[in-house]
């Protein structure tokens, strides 16, 4: 039996709902598979956390709530629009147990579409992380952010990461973080996905954001840089991972990107796995 596939997460109980779709996309697409799902947080009460690892047990995933030392954020520079949340994918390598040496964080606007067991045994080759930049196939906006922040690496979307926790805990220092928050206040627009760029961005392993973390807003773009190729059943049958990037979501009103419609369908697929009862499932499975 294959090694279980390590998730992680960092969000309140307003995100709850989308991690329950995401969680639904991912276990619906890849069959068989074990997870473990860990969950850094400073909020969340415990009956809902209880809530959540009951559901999740329904579905034979593994729950482990990280609740965070707020020690460790006593220097950190925090705003209204920019909390202390913002960092725990960054620190993951400080803020989860020794035991583990990967994960692969995913925010919670993804929805997981075919397998992710290659993105899972991806060699690192040595760095940090592995992420996909939305390249000027799809962003000329990637130009920009290289240009603002002074960088010659691509600018890489800290939504979906896969993380070697092992070296991190050696080479991620807290402080360096956050004196670079301090420092550069107004050059910082996505504060969590800048850092990840200007102090790591030569220690990341690049992903095809085709396959890894497709902009769910940027259809058009990718069809015609693939020259039409990446029409909607290649996405289906070839992507991985869809991200619903940008302020607009899928689970808000008036949402007008063509992959809605899909995010709708899983969200009534998590209401009904996620309501269901115990002894409902084990009369499935049986």
């Amino acid at each position: 039996m294959s090694e279980p596939m390590v998730l992680l997460t960092t969000l309140n109980e307003n995100y709850l709902p989308q991690l329950q779709v995401l969680l639904t996309s991912v276990l619906l697409n890849n069959p068989g598979e074990r997870f473990q799902l860990y969950l850094i947080h400073r909020s969340f009460s415990a009956q809902r956390l209880a809530e959540l690892d009951s559901q999740c047990q329904r579905w034979n995933v593994e729950m482990f709530p990280v609740h965070v030392d707020e020690t460790i954020f006593v220097n950190a520079p925090v705003t209204r629009q920019y909390p202390q949340e913002m960092y725990y994918r960054l620190l993951a390598p400080k803020l989860l147990p020794e035991t583990l040496d990967r994960i692969l964080y995913l925010d919670p606007d993804i929805l997981v579409i075919n397998s992710i067991r290659p993105l899972w045994e991806l060699d690192l080759e040595g760095n940090l992380f592995a992420a996909a930049a939305h390249t000027g196939k799809t962003e000329i906006a990637n130009d920009v952010n290289r240009i603002r922040l002074q960088m010659e690496n691509e600018y890489y979307n800290s939504g979906v990461l896969l993380i070697d926790l092992a070296r991190g805990r050696e080479e991620i220092d807290p402080e360096q973080i956050f004196q670079y928050a301090e420092a550069h206040p107004k050059e910082l627009i996505l504060p969590d996905q800048d850092i990840l760029n200007v102090l790591f961005g030569d220690r990341i392993k690049p992903l095809d954001d085709y396959i890894w973390n497709y902009d769910a807003r940027k259809y058009s773009s990718y069809q015609f840089h693939s020259y039409g190729e990446s029409d909607v059943s290649w996405v289906m049958e070839h992507t991985a991972i869809l991200h619903f990037c940008g302020k607009a979501k899928p689970w808000k009103p008036l949402y007008r990107h063509r992959f809605g419609v899909l995010y709708k369908h899983y969200q009534r697929l998590a209401e009904r796995f996620f309501a269901s009862a115990p002894d409902e499932k084990k009369e499935v499975d049986a």
